[in-house]
């Protein structure tokens, strides 16, 4: 059976690059995460508002109203 030879290689394979995976490791208590995260939503936010008000470009992507760019 090497199908079970391959599934060992595969599992070993995503164990290795499990680490550059972006985890829960950033050292941060959950309530300075949700600190960052709302910060970052608030910027996000205020980028799209920004985004939205001026003009040209619409807040969805930068389409136009045919959905083409």
């Amino acid at each position: 059976m090497t199908r079970g030879d391959q599934r060992e290689r595969d599992r070993q394979r995503a164990q290795a690059r499990r680490p550059a995976a972006k985890g829960r490791d950033d050292g941060l208590t959950p309530e300075q995460r949700r600190e960052r995260d709302a910060k970052a939503l608030q910027e996000k936010a205020a980028r799209k508002a920004a985004q939205a008000a001026g003009g040209g470009a619409d807040a969805k992507g930068g389409k136009n109203a045919k959905g083409k760019k």
